[in-house]
């Protein structure tokens, strides 16, 4: 059976860019099923048409993209995935977001081939950003054990192995680095990055690197220095 194309919902208080988006979707075959010209709107359109994607932009009125994002993530599994949109590369709302739920963040100029595969991705419950681009905007923006801190999370529950892969999956190791790192199969490392992410209640790997920096298991500022665990699980 073919699978599905995505469902999206575009909230963007611009017109022009609502229309440009659709259109480079609709050529991708891709539907969009909602349009919203602010935050509000586009809380009550992800209820109403329960899109599989959201294309958000940051800065709305009557309400921002960023409360947007954590009304429509709040609540059962099944919710929509969401793509932040700005015309910042590196900006504090996009942190938040990505905090708040958000799988990953567009910039605007974005080419129509990069957007398409962009919705395609998320979609399927990837992340659409790499640990190591995450990494600088935790890096600017992540207070350690403070309380602007936007995840907090207690990683008692993980093993000294699931320590040591979420650190170093938060100095930007892929799936098969992290498996010759510590001499494991790629599945074994997948099923290790899946419980820490079922531990710890989180959506993706971009949450699980904010949550080493915001923990202190990773250093903010520290580079390539990490903090590790020595124990083998």
């Amino acid at each position: 059976m073919t699978e599905q194309p995505p469902r999206v919902l575009l909230a963007d208080d611009q017109t022009l860019v609502r229309t440009g988006f659709r259109m480079i979707l609709g050529a991708d075959g891709i539907d969009v099923v909602a349009e919203a010209a602010n935050g509000a709107e586009a809380v009550e359109a992800a209820r109403r048409t329960r899109p599989d994607v959201v294309l958000m932009d940051v800065r709305m009125p009557e309400m921002d993209g960023l409360e947007a994002t954590r009304r429509i993530l709040r609540g059962a599994p099944g919710e929509p995935r969401v793509i932040i949109l700005t015309t910042f590369d590196l900006d504090r709302y996009v942190y938040a977001a990505l905090a708040a739920g958000a799988s990953g963040f567009l910039l605007k100029d974005v080419t129509p081939e990069h957007l398409a595969s962009a919705v395609r991705t998320v979609r399927t419950g990837d992340a659409l950003l790499a640990p190591a681009i995450t990494r600088r905007l935790v890096r600017r923006f992540a207070q350690p054990g403070s309380d602007t801190a936007a995840l907090h999370r207690d990683l008692a529950p993980l093993t000294p192995r699931e320590l040591e892969v979420l650190g170093l999956l938060a100095r930007g190791l892929s799936n098969a680095e992290l498996a010759t790192r510590l001499h494991l199969s790629e599945a074994t490392v997948k099923t290790h990055v899946a419980r820490i992410l079922a531990k710890l209640g989180l959506r993706d790997r971009v949450q699980a690197v904010i949550v080493a920096y915001e923990t202190g298991l990773v250093s903010v500022g520290a580079g390539e220095a990490a903090q590790q665990p020595t124990e083998r699980a």
